[in-house]
């Protein structure tokens, strides 16, 4: 019973339309008058939860992202792609995909990913030729990169819903496969794709102007050094270099690029600062959240649960795969994250998964939802800029959920793509 009031009571709250920050916090007001917990206990598990170090570096990497996303680095980036790959049948689709791998390591964030390189690649595409729907489809697939490749910011939620007992630099470089096999696969369903619907050729990037597209994409390049490079040879920790990007995305920004106008710097910086309260809001109640479900021993009856259905590790991993495809589509990935890790956290590592691993599991499962309607905000994004609706986006984009699935297949099973490159540093 005491589980039916906490989590009945916030599935009940999200399907009237409740925001899910103050579904969760309701939910664990309900369930601590239920089992006649203090209010203040909850109240000050909500500042708890909030009141971390490691967490601020989620603001300052969705700041350095937003700052480098309206400066001027997506348009740069997407003509060092061209370079790579502009020339070949179908290039302009894996011009948008490429540059959605160079931006994921600037932005970490899929929405940013889409609204940046979708602004400029999607009527690009359209004007060379390519179906409306088909720019969509490309660029919101490409930007779940951005969710892998470091510096993702969902990898620290996840680290912060585990206790803070997940590395934040562990769970950096264990994305960095998964997410290039994401990009790869795609780019090779769009150029089969491509040839099988004689897409158009791309040019040659003219061989004089290829150092100054260099140079012009290489000072935002230089943010993935600090960051990465700083981790892990222990110069600062990962909130740290989440504060160093931000200053230098700000420097080249607006004294190296200066695309960006010292005027519109007070309104980005209120957009930043509303994408973080919405964050800090539910991070601070679903700490109570978890508490609540501490308390009740909610993790230690599912792990029996699961337990009893299937101790066999293989059988599991599909369970919590089909579960959270089915949860991604109904709410947003972070919310997901700090609810489902605490439950199936214990359940994984009962099992001998290691939680690093199963991180980049939960990730872009979770990530598959954000393009997956009814609920999918990078989907919305997409559409949005595109000007196509979602309906018809839907209709069309079964294909790529086929290289998805297959990645998020591999990395289930194959540990070693997600823990080799952690195990070097170790």
């Amino acid at each position: 019973m005491d589980a039916l009031i906490l989590i009945g009571g916030f599935c009940l709250f999200c399907a009237i339309g409740m925001p899910v920050a103050y579904a969760l916090g309701l939910s664990a007001i309900m369930a601590a008058l239920w089992i006649d917990i203090p209010l203040e206990a909850v109240m000050l598990k909500v500042s708890d939860s909030v009141d971390d170090f490691p967490l601020l570096a989620v603001p300052f990497f969705v700041l350095a992202g937003a700052i480098m996303a309206e400066g001027g680095m997506a348009l740069r980036l997407v003509n060092l792609a061209k370079v790579f790959v502009g020339f070949i049948r179908g290039g302009l689709a894996l011009v948008n995909i490429l540059a959605s791998t160079f931006f994921a390591g600037i932005s970490g964030s899929s929405v940013a990913d889409t609204a940046s390189i979708g602004s400029v690649m999607i009527p690009q595409m359209v004007r060379n030729g390519y179906p409306r729907l088909f720019s969509v489809n490309v660029t919101i697939s490409g930007s779940l990169q951005a969710l892998l490749i470091p510096p993702s910011h969902n990898a620290v939620i996840y680290s912060l819903a585990a206790g803070g007992t997940v590395s934040i630099a562990d769970l950096f470089l264990a994305g960095v496969i998964p997410g290039f096999m994401l990009g790869v696969s795609i780019m090779a369903l769009c150029i089969f794709i491509a040839y099988r619907d004689k897409y158009p050729k791309g040019e040659v990037v003219p061989l004089k102007a290829v150092p100054r597209i260099f140079l012009d994409a290489f000072w935002g390049l230089v943010t993935m050094a600090i960051i990465l490079g700083g981790i892990l040879n222990g110069v600062f920790t990962a909130t740290e270099a989440a504060s160093i990007a931000s200053i230098y995305a700000f420097l080249v920004t607006m004294f190296i690029y200066r695309d960006y106008k010292w005027r519109e710097l007070p309104m980005l910086m209120a957009r930043v600062v509303r994408t973080i309260g919405m964050v800090m809001i539910m991070i601070g109640f679903a700490g109570a959240f978890g508490y609540l479900m501490a308390l009740m021993q909610i993790p230690a009856k599912t792990t029996q649960l699961f337990l009893a259905l299937s101790d066999n590790k293989l059988v599991f991993l599909l369970l919590v795969n089909i579960l959270l495809l089915v949860l991604g589509t109904f709410m947003d990935l972070a919310p997901m994250l700090l609810i489902c890790t605490p439950i199936l956290l214990p359940v994984v590592k009962a099992l001998g998964v290691d939680p690093v691993h199963f991180g980049m599991i939960m990730i872009l499962n979770l990530g598959i939802g954000l393009i997956t309607p009814p609920v999918g905000p990078t989907l919305f994004v997409g559409c949005a800029i595109g000007r196509v609706t979602m309906e018809a986006v839907t209709r069309t984009f079964w294909v790529f959920y086929v290289p998805m699935l297959i990645v998020l297949g591999l990395v289930t099973y194959v540990p070693a793509l997600s823990l080799w490159l952690p195990s070097l540093t170790r």
